[in-house]
């Protein structure tokens, strides 16, 4: 069972990021990753969960090999909230759950979901109480320095800390930054400071190296990398490397086009042969920053079959 206190340190996870780690990613991350990796699973819809919607329910279904593994959720209904971790854990079984208090973009936060939770210090409350009363395994929270001050996650902290959270994620920036701007591994330091769970430092973490510095900077237990794993699920046996006093192992264009085709395959597992479609946006993510990327570009948001993808893979081997 995972233990967030006794899990070995520092602990390195993958993000929770919508419509980019469903199941097929999550395991390719895995695959490339030393066993004491977590991954957190794209969050799910409280309220689609409760209704039964199948899409949404199909979203928690978790491959053996994905563990350990946390999903995460959002909603602002403590009783919704619950019921829906309850529900995804007598079906799937998750290692741990993440309530997202972070997510900054207006679809969730209008609805009083995400990043709109920590202004709403009680709600929130409520929900972790609710929560942690329904289900038998961890629970984490997600969330960023605060709505516009960066500063609301030193007491906001100690709230989630208090309602029974086992864990907290912090990105560096406000929901007023969005994505802008560089993310404050210092001040997640002082949140660090409030509270005795552990503490994850997010954000800006691109390169194996970022680790290092991000918990030199903040003190945490842990790093959790979002964008920087986009096309890049290697950086997390990298990061390993680079913690143990290690070179990095390089990525050639082999292991790339490697590692491209298996993720594929598990794309096409999950979502059938036309899944192929909504795979171009990994596709994109893979190539970035290469040469020759803008001239494949066309090429590969064209493609519609495993055997298109891999007319073009071939044709780079060579």
């Amino acid at each position: 069972m995972l233990d967030w206190k006794s899990h070995p340190r520092p602990i390195i996870a993958l993000s929770p990021m919508a419509d980019m780690t469903d199941s097929a990613f999550c395991r390719v991350v895995r695959d490339l990753s030393p066993p004491d990796l977590i991954v957190f699973r794209e969050m799910v819809s409280s309220e689609a969960v409760v209704r039964g919607n199948e899409k949404t329910l199909g979203m928690t279904d978790i491959h053996p090999t994905e563990r350990p593994l946390v999903q995460q959720i959002f909603g602002a209904d403590p009783t919704t909230m619950a019921e829906a971790a309850r529900l995804i854990e007598a079906e799937h079984h998750p290692d741990g759950f993440d309530i997202n208090m972070g997510c900054p973009v207006y679809k969730i936060v209008h609805n009083f979901n995400g990043a709109a939770l920590m202004k709403e210090p009680e709600l929130a409350t409520k929900i972790v109480k609710a929560m942690k009363l329904a289900i038998t395994v961890p629970l984490s929270v997600k969330i960023r320095l605060g709505w516009s001050d960066p500063t609301q996650c030193l007491d906001f902290i100690k709230t989630l800390e208090n309602a029974g959270a086992d864990l907290v994620t912090i990105h560096g920036r406000t929901k007023s930054q969005g994505y802008s701007g560089k993310s404050d591994w210092a001040m997640i330091g002082e949140a660090k400071k409030q509270v005795s769970i552990p503490v994850l430092c997010n954000g800006d973490i691109h390169k194996p190296e970022d680790a290092s510095k991000a918990l030199s900077l903040s003190k945490c237990d842990g790093v959790m990398v979002a964008r920087g794993a986009l096309g890049n699920p290697w950086i997390f046996s990298q990061m390993f490397e680079v913690l143990a006093g290690q070179t990095p192992t390089p990525v050639t264009m082999e292991k790339r086009l490697r590692v491209i085709r298996l993720h594929a395959k598990y794309h096409v597992e999950q979502y059938g042969e036309r899944g192929i479609v909504s795979f171009r946006k990994h596709l994109t993510w893979y190539f970035k920053g290469l040469p020759g990327a803008k001239i494949l570009r066309e090429q590969l948001h064209n493609v519609s079959t495993l055997a298109d993808l891999e007319k073009i893979l071939c044709a780079l081997a060579s």
